[in-house]
């Protein structure tokens, strides 16, 4: 790209709205930083209240409180918040043994996973009507935390691993009589979009050698995806996504295909993607109006996932791929609107952002292909 045209590129990548934060860059990611994303996982994990239950009652005897509902989940205010804020930990714990925050975040993870707790969820969601209990994206972040406990070197990572054994199962158990009767994807910027939880089941697959989920996952991703053309990406974001159908489904295909495959799909699947000096359109990070609305400050996530979303678009292309460059432009103003957000001022963003942020700063997605 051409020095002039990349900058045309960033000008027009903050828009106005955007270019106040455009003068400043996120800290970078260090001990300091993994502090202060530890600390918003800690301030909720356990943080009963506010709560919002997903609940499927069969009686007035359901009608309990959430720690004795699901005793190892029910903190930062809904199931698959506190499940990835326990990922969070422990990932945060895994990336920097020695930190200030570690002998914290132990403690909490001791006192969530123990084998009552976890006995506790597994009853949970095996109880009657509770078949789409946080179905797929729960599931996924849980399957995720699987993962990130068993590839964890650390002789109490490794006995929390073997506790979320029967939850784990159960979980995979779910999503594999799920899957071969979904006859569509789900394209949904929220919670039930199918892309982005198939690429954290696909992780946790390789992770614990799961070929029979692998080879589930790579017969649905090619049925639902493969054949895709001109993803109207224009169109985005709606506005309360967090997560991008388009980016989704194009970083979920990049695990699957070799990267000359993966580049002559991407170049049917979205044909506007820059090779030169011109963003794509509806591409700008994302403005929150109100970060104290909880569906509003689903965009400061959207931009923290499109980062890593383009981050693994990109990382899938071949080396001499002309979109490269540009692409990765688009992913640093992501990141960096996204990351600026993360502040916890406001518990409707800060119970969860901040996992995003640390999916994001670790490259947590961005795993090896087959």
């Amino acid at each position: 790209m051409k020095p002039a045209a990349l900058c045309c590129l960033v000008l027009l990548l903050f828009a106005p709205g955007t270019a106040a934060m455009a003068q400043t860059s996120p800290p970078a990611f260090d001990v300091a930083a993994a502090t202060r994303f530890a600390t918003l996982a800690l301030d909720c994990v356990h943080k009963e209240y506010p709560n919002k239950i997903a609940h499927v009652m069969n009686g007035d005897r359901d009608a309990k409180p959430p720690r004795e509902l699901t005793p190892a989940f029910y903190g930062c205010y809904d199931w698959h918040s506190s499940v990835h804020g326990h990922w969070l930990l422990a990932r945060l714990v895994r990336t920097f043994p020695t930190s200030p925050f570690a002998e914290r975040a132990r403690a909490a993870l001791a006192q969530s996973l123990t084998p009552a707790h976890i006995a506790g969820e597994v009853a949970y969601i095996n109880g009657p009507g509770r078949s789409a209990f946080e179905r797929p994206y729960g599931l996924a972040w849980l399957l995720q935390l699987c993962a990130e406990l068993r590839e964890w070197n650390d002789p109490q990572a490794q006995q929390w691993a073997a506790t979320l054994t029967p939850l784990e199962g159960a979980a995979a158990a779910r999503l594999r009589e799920w899957l071969p009767k979904l006859t569509h994807p789900i394209r949904v910027g929220e919670h039930d979009q199918t892309a982005f939880s198939f690429g954290l089941i696909w992780d946790w697959a390789a992770a614990a050698r799961n070929q029979a989920v692998t080879d589930l996952l790579r017969e649905r991703i090619g049925a639902f995806y493969l054949d895709d053309k001109t993803c109207p990406i224009a169109y985005e974001p709606s506005g309360q996504d967090f997560l991008s159908p388009c980016l989704g489904e194009a970083d979920l295909v990049r695990r699957v295909l070799p990267p000359d495959r993966f580049g002559a799909w991407l170049k049917t699947f979205l044909p506007g993607f820059p090779t030169g000096g011109t963003p794509v359109a509806g591409m700008k990070p994302a403005v929150v109006s109100d970060p104290s609305d909880p569906k509003l400050a689903h965009l400061d996530g959207l931009n923290l996932s499109r980062a890593w979303m383009l981050e693994g678009i990109v990382s899938g292309l071949p080396a001499s791929d002309g979109r490269r460059r540009t692409l990765g432009e688009i992913a640093r103003a992501h990141r960096d609107a996204g990351l600026r957000a993360v502040t916890g001022e406001h518990y409707e963003g800060g119970h969860w952002l901040g996992s995003f942020a640390v999916y994001l700063v670790t490259e947590r997605g961005k795993r090896g292909r087959e």
